[in-house]
């Protein structure tokens, strides 16, 4: 059931999957949960900050571009396309979670939408702290390596959580890695759309 973030236990918990993914993943395995805890208590609060830092990056600081200086979004442009991409981001995850739990069977893995999340929500966390960078937009390329280290805290969770066999480990991750990775930049150019400018990022 959803329940209202305890900080406590979701600082902890970054801190865990961040520093030492291979204790913290037996764990969040064996921890009761549903999709509607994981998303509203952990996915949801952590997706806000890139989006949150988008919104001040672009409108308060700005971004240099050449021969033009400092460039700023406005306000309601910024808070639109903060929301769109917050909103999107939550939905890309679940999707995610699905192609995940699809994908299960065919590199001998346990199925369930549960587990699923679970490596999606949680390999995420990664990406999601970086996004403080989207302060200043001119670092923002920098999250990629956000992005392949949580590509990495997913293969690392794949034998704990859904019972990966180690030589299916790699491609299971390669292959859910690219399709995750196509889905969000098609949802990056829909928030674009949507907020009324180009690619705004999930």
């Amino acid at each position: 059931m959803a329940a209202r973030p305890d900080f406590g236990h979701l600082k902890a918990r970054v801190v865990g999957i961040l520093t030492r993914p291979a204790e913290e993943w037996p764990a969040i395995a064996a921890e009761p949960t549903d999709p509607a805890a994981l998303m509203t208590g952990y996915a949801a609060p952590l997706a806000a900050i890139p989006a949150v830092c988008r919104l001040i990056g672009l409108h308060v600081i700005g971004a240099w571009l050449p021969l033009v200086g400092t460039y700023r979004v406005g306000i309601v442009r910024s808070i639109v396309s903060a929301i769109v991409s917050w909103m999107l981001s939550l939905a890309g995850l679940y999707i995610a979670a699905i192609v995940v739990e699809r994908l299960a069977p065919t590199f001998g893995s346990s199925g369930g939408i549960v587990p699923a999340l679970k490596l999606v929500v949680y390999a995420s966390t990664p990406v999601w702290i970086v996004g403080v960078l989207n302060l200043f937009p001119v670092f923002v390329p920098l999250t990629l390596l956000a992005a392949l280290f949580g590509a990495y805290l997913f293969s690392v969770g794949l034998p704990a959580v859904t019972h990966t066999p180690a030589d299916q480990v790699i491609p299971y991750m390669f292959v859910a890695t690219l399709i995750t990775i196509a889905l969000f930049l098609a949802l990056g150019l829909a928030a674009g759309l949507i907020a009324g400018g180009g690619y705004a990022g999930v």
